[in-house]
């Protein structure tokens, strides 16, 4: 297609094969959400050495307000979320309240200074000892967001730190089961970025309890929703519905795309909405193909990792200044994609060998990456060039 010639300069990609069925591993691996152990292992051989870039994005994460020792948590009992963030009651403390327990998470296993650990432990136990419901329309984005935080600090913390104690731990997990997957766990015909970060928050979730059962149907979701949310030139003339969406036709999907009618590799569904949200669909594309590698199941090197791969290339390239022509998004975007590269550019390219210029150039221009205040965070300090 000569107008992906202009648009994007690595060849189109060749036909992959679409992942297998997923399968819960045997064992769940732990600590295993976003993290692994070998990989917070060399983020704290990187920062006790000085290294860079993880030292400057280590200092970035201590010097935020997530990491104070003196957070005092603020739980609802019901988190109130509605359109725009109108009504706000509950949200933005809950959103950050978790990013702060996976901040300090972190902060314990670089520093081995208990009092990070006990602050996470205390953000936990503070939310799992009130919090019963979400509500009003934008519940299912709210669990989500909050929902995919938790579970990286809960990994951390009960797979490293000896000092959380048992009945926490089960009030925790029982507020992850019975407040947040019900309300992730079926997906969303929303735009694309609320079913996948519900399933990034699904996935980890399912770790945490050692559930099989919702893992894999989390991962089911995922694996049709990404196809439906980055097109690839393999998909055929027009992209592929997410499952259970009730699109049919091309026009019903070219109205859900925004009303972009030329489509070229790494576009996304909301490429021609704004690049905020479009980045908020990657993070979470990026994050669970992440965790899936770790429970042992690798997606980047087939058709998930693809479409990552050309999304980051695609949208990078427009973020840097690149000129917009006159068919995409009637000439103009959004720009805006926020700290969201660093997972997916580590994995196809530092491991995988993948030349992604654009990506490269915005990833290394925007290090430290720190946080979205909304469910991304530190992926600089926790993903720049780590080979595990």
């Amino acid at each position: 297609m000569s107008l992906l010639a202009v648009a994007f300069a690595p060849s189109a990609p060749a036909a992959v094969a679409a992942p297998a069925m997923p399968s819960a591993p045997a064992v769940f691996a732990h600590p295993g959400v976003l993290v692994s152990r070998a990989q917070l292992d060399f983020i704290r051989t990187q920062v006790k050495a000085g290294a860079q870039p993880w030292t400057n994005a280590y200092n970035q994460m201590m010097g935020s307000s997530y990491a104070s020792l003196n957070r005092t948590p603020t739980p609802y009992a019901t988190v109130e979320c509605g359109p725009y963030s109108n009504p706000n009651i509950g949200c933005t403390n809950e959103r950050e309240d978790a990013i702060a327990a996976y901040t300090d998470a972190l902060a314990w296993y670089i520093t081995q200074d208990a009092r990070y650990a006990q602050k996470a432990i205390a953000l936990m136990d503070a939310w799992s000892g009130k919090l019963k419901s979400h509500t009003n329309s934008n519940a299912p984005l709210q669990t989500g967001w909050a929902g995919s935080s938790w579970p990286r600090a809960a990994e951390i913390i009960r797979y490293t730190y000896t000092g959380w104690s048992a009945s926490s731990i089960t009030n925790f997990s029982n507020m992850l089961r019975n407040v947040y997957l019900p309300e992730i766990i079926n997906g969303s015909n929303s735009n694309g970025n609320w079913e996948l970060v519900m399933m990034e928050a699904a996935v980890g979730i399912s770790v945490f309890l050692d559930d099989k059962t919702d893992y894999d149907k989390a991962m089911t979701k995922y694996l049709g929703r990404v196809p439906a949310y980055v097109y690839l030139t393999t998909d055929g003339s027009y992209p592929k519905a997410a499952p259970g969406s009730g699109l049919n036709t091309k026009a019903q999907i070219v109205s859900y795309w925004q009303g972009q009618s030329t489509f070229v590799n790494g576009l996304t569904q909301e490429t021609c909405r704004d690049f905020v949200h479009t980045g908020y669909g990657i993070a979470s594309i990026a994050d669970v193909a992440e965790t899936s590698r770790i429970q042992g199941t690798d997606l980047y090197p087939g058709d998930i990792g693809t479409r990552l791969r050309f999304a980051l290339g695609f949208q990078s390239q427009y973020e840097l200044g690149a000129a917009v022509p006159s068919w995409l998004c009637g000439g103009s975007v959004k720009k805006g994609l926020g700290p969201i590269t660093e997972v997916g550019f580590n994995a196809m390219s530092t491991r995988l060998g993948n030349v992604m210029t654009n990506t490269q150039t915005l990833t290394q221009n925007d290090r430290p990456e720190g946080t979205n205040a909304l469910f991304v965070a530190w992926q600089t300090l926790t993903h720049a060039n780590n080979p595990n």
